[in-house]
């Protein structure tokens, strides 16, 4: 089962670099630790032997999701995207209605999502409530302490 995830350009090549690094770099630094703790001698009783071992497992395993990360990921066209209303990569200026305090942040895919950097991801409660809203309608946003009302102030790219 493929599971389709959208990436910008910007979101992808950061993927393929991180797997690149753990290829290269990564994967030869456990290979000489694992020939290093081998070279102890014996390897029933060698603590360092089986944590590089494990190492190794840990790093294929996440090397394998990467790959498989990459291999269903699709480039989001920019200029497909309908700025009317709030989608994936659209920059969308929200107010909360109970305080009137104003925000502005990115919709982007679930793990291009950065808080610090104001990509929130559609899938958060406030991207889902944002998706498909239009500037002046209010997205009602289901949090632990209730529910929120922002309004649209704002879309852009």
């Amino acid at each position: 089962m493929s599971n389709v995830t959208y990436y910008t350009e910007e979101g992808l090549k950061k993927l393929k670099d991180e797997l690149h690094e753990m290829k290269t770099v990564q994967r030869p630094a456990i290979s000489d630790q694992i020939a290093e703790a081998r070279d102890k001698g014996d390897l029933s009783e060698n603590a360092e032997y089986d944590a590089a071992k494990e190492a190794q497992g840990l790093l294929e395993m996440k090397i394998s999701k990467m790959e498989e990360l990459i291999a269903n990921a699709r480039i989001i066209d920019e200029s497909e995207i309908d700025s009317s209303k709030a989608y994936i990569l659209s920059k969308v200026k929200i107010k909360n209605v109970a305080n009137a305090m104003q925000m502005e942040y990115t919709l982007v895919a679930e793990n291009e999502a950065d808080l610090k950097a104001k990509k929130i991801s559609v899938d958060s409660p406030i991207g889902k409530g944002l998706l498909g809203k239009s500037v002046g309608e209010v997205a009602e946003v289901q949090t632990p302490n209730g529910i929120v009302k922002f309004e649209i102030v704002e879309i852009s790219r």
